[in-house]
């Protein structure tokens, strides 16, 4: 079952495959209360859980393994709990996909346990409280924890028939409230409906007192949902794709018909060769699968999410991918040591599946020089997705790489089609190696964004690629020739349209260079704002300069839009102007973002309105600009983390995290002159990519915020 597995490799491996957005606490948000009239109360939990996802019921199926949600008030002699816990009926349904039945709660609902106090002083209460998020895709980890909330003693004056007042000992056996129910579990269901159970206590109206404890709700508007990014389809998708590119490299497609002959002469039947195939696609499957959760496991997914902004890991990412560009360009090899892969080998003749796993461990290894890069980009990627993409990363890649085993071992006559081996071998490689150049630049582009260093702007990035694209377009038309390569006689039909295709990309960039926004690649270059002349050489660009006078505390922004870094100077000047405030959430080396800005932010009717109807402060999260030693400080994350804001990117994560419990970008939010969020909800990359959603949204703020006025 899905969710069973989910929990089980969460359990096995250290819950490595979340990322920082996905803790428990972020998807549910609680507050607990105590409504009493004199010696009776309840103790009401009001629980919402965000969109997509959901708890599970108090108690769940005989079929289901996940873990179900706990409200046990602890015992006490201060009172005794009466009767079970109060739960709104939940949904039940059966999924098909994990094939079990489920019970689980969404959206907002209340779960409520009665008491009777037995004592006339005041009294701390605890409560043990814990869930388990899931979507349809996955199960986070349990989150577990103990509350307090402080109810008041009350006069205990019940008559006995014989000797005057009632001790509070006997009250368990005189009182019919607790005359049957003292003995019932109150971690277990009840069909009775909380409307029927709490209609008493609501109608004794004038002596109840209410104190609300514990509340993870906040005062600002809370985001529908944290988008973690690209879907596990998506990485499945390109994962897959990598794989298939991988077997047309050198290292590997020659393996094909020798591997598949072998398993069809050595086997004694033709089921026994296509068997034995099936094992050793199954064994490239299990390698990879196991590198991706090593990996994973080891650094952490959170550490490999973090590691992606971080300026010196991507100034590392960019040489190794220097190196081995130039490595598939011929200048050198590049292979893991000789023993490793000669050991693998040896080990191979032991025969049975063991024989067969150890000829696929020797062809990873020998292939290590064309699959390296690939799987090394592709575990950055998907490390910093979370949840479980590494795992399906990793079994996309494989899996197109074992498949053609065990599709030509069934079908040996199919080897017969196949190309032979040749020099479109090492052209396949080399242009691999121009492609691993031109992503090696971004890399050394976001540690540049990160830093400010103004080394690699825009017109420097998009030169370099330009340069990089139109050799590799001679290289395809045969007007270079680089070591290993065969003579080109004549151009194949592929090779032309590859190489013309290249072509009309590399004519595509060139405007860039004057201001042209480049919307198919806005996710790769640095920003407009980000380069020698933002508003394009010779004055143009793809939109005008704010109106009006230049306002102090302002920088040039998207678009070319004046925008705030500073949030106090932005709001102080909303206020001023009497406009509202957008707070952008954003990052120097956010994609989505970047998709943003280029895609959406210039459309006609939106654009005017960024300009020209709103303040904009763009506070950016990666900012590693140090703080004043007066602002520095420790800070408590709503999850409990404590972390030291030094620098100016410290101070805007908290802020997103603190008050939206989100940490995905881009994450905008409309706020009035005062700092109050008005009633519009977030927007962010998910929801709004779509041009007419995002205007939508922003003329839903200003409507809001002029009627406020």
């Amino acid at each position: 079952m899905i969710r069973s597995i989910s929990l089980l490799l969460m359990i096995v491996f250290g819950f490595y495959g979340f990322s920082q957005v996905e803790y428990p606490e972020d998807k549910v948000k609680w507050s607990f209360k105590v409504k009493q009239s004199g010696c009776d109360a309840e103790i009401i939990g009001e629980f919402t859980v965000d969109d997509h996802w959901h708890i599970n019921a108090l108690t769940l199926p005989a079929d289901n393994f996940g873990i179900p949600t706990t409200f046990k008030v602890q015992k006490s002699p201060n009172y005794k709990i009466v009767g079970k816990v109060i739960e709104p009926k939940p949904v039940e349904e059966y999924d098909e996909v994990s094939e079990e039945n489920l019970r689980y709660h969404a959206g907002t609902f209340t779960l409520k346990q009665k008491i009777k106090i037995t004592t006339d002083k005041d009294f701390e209460l605890k409560l043990d409280f814990g869930f388990q998020p899931c979507d349809s895709v996955k199960c986070l980890f349990p989150f577990e924890d103990v509350f307090t909330v402080q109810v008041k003693g009350c006069e205990i004056k019940v008559e006995k028939a014989d000797d005057g007042l009632l001790d509070a000992s006997d009250l368990d056996s005189k009182d019919p409230l607790l005359k049957d129910d003292l003995s019932a579990n109150p971690e277990e269901g009840n069909d009775v409906s909380q409307e029927e159970e709490s209609a008493e206590m609501e109608e004794e109206g004038e002596d109840e007192a209410e104190t609300l404890v514990v509340t993870k709700d906040g005062n600002k508007k809370q985001s529908k949902s944290d988008p973690a990014g690209r879907s596990l389809w998506w990485i499945f998708a390109v994962s897959f794709g990598s794989g298939l590119i991988a077997l047309v490299t050198p290292c590997v497609f020659p393996m094909i018909p020798m591997t598949v002959s072998f398993f069809t002469k050595q086997s004694k039947t033709k089921k026994q060769g296509i068997n034995n195939a099936i094992k050793y696609g199954i064994s490239i499957i299990v390698i990879y699968i196991v590198l991706g959760i090593l990996v994973t496991a080891i650094f952490g997914a959170d550490s490999l999410n973090k590691m992606s902004t971080d300026p010196v890991f991507n100034l590392v990412f960019f040489l190794l991918l220097v190196v081995f560009a130039i490595s598939f360009m011929g200048a050198f090899e590049i292979s893991l040591p000789s023993a490793w892969a000669n050991k693998a080998d040896s080990k191979a003749d032991k025969g049975g599946f063991l024989g067969i796993f150890f000829m696929a461990l020797a062809l990873a290894l020998v292939s290590f020089s064309c699959t390296g890069p690939i799987v090394g980009i592709l575990l950055v990627q998907a490390a910093s997705e979370g949840g479980l993409a590494p795992f399906v990363g990793m079994f996309g890649f494989s899996l197109a790489l074992a498949l053609p085993f065990a599709l030509f071992a069934a079908f040996p006559g199919w080897l017969n089609t196949l190309p032979k081996s040749g020099g479109w071998l090492n052209s396949v490689k080399v242009v691999l190696g121009f492609l691993e150049l031109a992503l090696a630049f971004k890399f050394l582009s976001n540690a540049d964004l990160a830093l400010q260093w103004h080394l690699l702007e825009r017109e420097v990035f998009l030169a370099i690629w330009i340069g990089i694209f139109l050799v590799l377009a001679l290289y395809l038309f045969g007007k270079l020739r680089l070591p290993h390569d065969s003579p080109v006689e004549k151009l194949s039909v592929g090779r032309t349209l590859f190489g013309t295709t290249v072509l009309i990309f590399v004519i595509y960039l060139i405007p860039g260079m004057w201001g042209a926004p480049l919307k198919i690649i806005s996710a790769f270059p640095p920003p407009m704002s980000y380069s020698e002349a933002p508003l394009g050489f010779g004055g143009g660009g793809t939109a005008t300069v704010s109106k009006g006078e230049f306002i102090e505390g302002t920088h040039l922004g998207p678009q070319n839009i004046m925008v705030f870094h500073d949030y106090d100077k932005a709001l102080a000047h909303a206020n001023k102007v009497n406009k509202p405030l957008m707070v952008d959430f954003t990052g120097h080396n956010c994609v989505n973002c970047r998709k943003m800005e280029q895609s959406v932010w210039g459309e006609p009717g939106i654009i005017e309105m960024l300009r020209d109807d709103v303040v904009i402060v763009s506070l950016y999260v990666d900012e590693r600009v140090d703080l004043p030693k007066d602002e520095q400080k420790t800070v408590t994350y709503p999850n409990g983390r404590e972390k030291n804001l030094k620098t100016v990117g410290d101070k805007n994560s908290f802020k997103q995290v603190s008050e939206y419990q989100v940490t995905a970008q881009p994450y905008y939010i409309f706020q009035n002159g005062a700092g109050e969020d008005l009633e519009v909800g977030p927007a962010d990359y998910e929801n709004h990519s779509n041009p007419a959603a995002f205007k939508q949204w922003l003329e839903e703020g200003l409507n809001a915020y002029n009627a406020q006025k």
